[in-house]
């Protein structure tokens, strides 16, 4: 595939005749959130069967909602303080203009393959603007939309709020007030601060001396190739895992719980780990929005991770149910009284005092252990630019080993896919067992 970038420009915010204009020397400072969460760009993209939106409408409505959403308008900048933050200075979205000699149909993957890094703007090096977009045309009509944002500005249920009310702009409908973003009262200790939790080795750690030390995260694998398996899990295999995992217990296991206990029990078995006595963990994102009671429609990050942990005898000799109540006890944990510990625990200074590091830190490798992205509740389907949903949506190419994202089916019949990244010479033995209620 030959993609032929047609035209780059920045979209700047569009606010309606009459209103005052902003404030563009405010500056946004970093949450604690946004501090220890990934310090990356992400990456998604979005295909529209013909006829597709007109580049117009999605133009238009990108400036009126990044006038709501000014966070996605600004750019990363340090504050007077000298503290991190966004400086909403309206300094626009990056908007890319490619069209492809091809039919979409005939050339897009079913799952992430480097060929869909075409389909985005570049996420390395130094990127000015917290939002970019590709609009890529194919020979058919087809539109692909690729939609790229700094992961430390936004988590993805603020991204998702944003790409939905994106669509509503783009349809001429009325988008709301802008929402509430971080201020330096939102997340304050309590008096006296109360840290009831561990947090070192948890969401911070203490980095080794040397540079080279710390680089040394790849298990020594990383030389093997690796691949990104779709997994299509169908809404009746989903309901008969939860059955299985879920006998004799008051009330089922979630969606999530199951199918990821079900993928974590396929991985550890497809990796061929041998020693039953090996710990295996799994890194799950938990939105704290309803455990701290945030404002509605915050804009920003919140989230912290669960840990659920359990040594490979188990995973692979214990039933189903077992896996899934690790998962389920470790996301309970993740109440209110541990965000507000998590809380404390950064604003008493231990941070900068032991010159500790976030553990959020992209690796090529995690076996034997796991990290989801799941994007099951967002309504990430639910961007219409005019012509309707998405015909499919899908995360970029991230090739990092055990890293997995769960997304609802383009079906829309409650089947998920999950986009999981395997060793090429353990994909066949993942295949085999995918589909087995063993």
């Amino acid at each position: 595939m030959e993609v032929q970038v047609v035209s780059s420009k920045l979209v700047k915010p569009s606010y309606a005749a009459g209103a005052p204009q902003p404030d563009t020397s405010e500056h946004v400072p970093s949450s604690l959130f946004d501090k220890v969460t990934y310090n990356i760009q992400m990456a998604i993209i979005y295909a529209f069967r013909s006829p597709a939106p007109s580049t117009a409408d999605i133009e238009r409505g990108l400036a009126e909602v990044l006038g709501v959403h000014r966070m996605f308008a600004g750019q990363v900048r340090l504050g007077p303080d000298g503290e991190p933050g966004v400086l909403l200075n309206d300094h626009g979205a990056r908007l890319v203009e490619a069209c492809v000699d091809a039919n979409l149909a005939d050339i897009a993957p079913a799952k992430p393959s480097p060929v869909v890094l075409q389909l985005h703007p570049g996420l390395e090096g130094e990127i000015e603007e917290v939002v970019q977009v590709q609009l890529t045309r194919f020979a058919c009509g087809s539109l692909a939309v690729g939609f790229t944002a700094n992961h430390a500005v936004a988590d993805g249920h603020a991204t998702s709020d944003f790409l939905v009310a994106w669509g509503r702009a783009a349809r001429g409908l009325a988008l709301g007030p802008s929402p509430p973003h971080h201020h330096p009262d939102l997340f304050r200790s309590r008096d006296p601060p109360l840290v009831d939790f561990e947090h070192r080795n948890v969401e911070y750690y203490r980095p080794p001396p040397s540079a080279a030390a710390a680089g040394n995260d790849k298990h020594g694998e990383a030389h093997h190739n690796v691949v990104i398996h779709k997994a299509h899990f169908t809404k009746d295999f989903i309901a008969r895992l939860r059955a299985t995992a879920s006998e004799g217990r008051g009330r089922p296991f979630s969606r999530f719980e199951t199918i990821l206990a079900h993928v974590w029990r396929t991985m550890t078995r497809a990796r061929g780990l041998g020693n039953p006595l090996q710990t295996s963990t799994i890194r799950i994102s938990v939105d704290g929005r309803q455990r701290l009671s945030a404002p509605a429609g915050y804009f920003g990050n919140l989230v912290l991770w669960a840990f659920p942990r359990a040594t490979v005898g188990d995973l692979l000799s214990r039933p189903l149910k077992h896996a899934a109540q690790v998962i389920h006890d470790a996301v309970a944990r993740m109440d209110a009284p541990y965000f507000r510990s998590f809380i404390d625990f950064v604003s008493s200074g231990a941070v900068e005092s032991e010159g500790l590091a976030p553990t959020a830190v992209l690796h090529d490798v995690l076996c034997p252990d796991l990290e989801v992205d799941s994007w099951l509740t967002f309504p990430f389907y639910e961007l219409d630019f005019g012509t309707g949903s998405p015909t499919y949506f899908m995360p970029s190419y991230f090739p990092t080993e055990g890293m997995l994202f769960l997304v609802p089916s383009y079906l829309g019949d409650g089947s998920v896919d999950a986009f999981v990244p395997v060793f090429e010479h353990n994909l066949e033995a993942f295949k085999q067992s995918c589909y087995s209620m063993e």
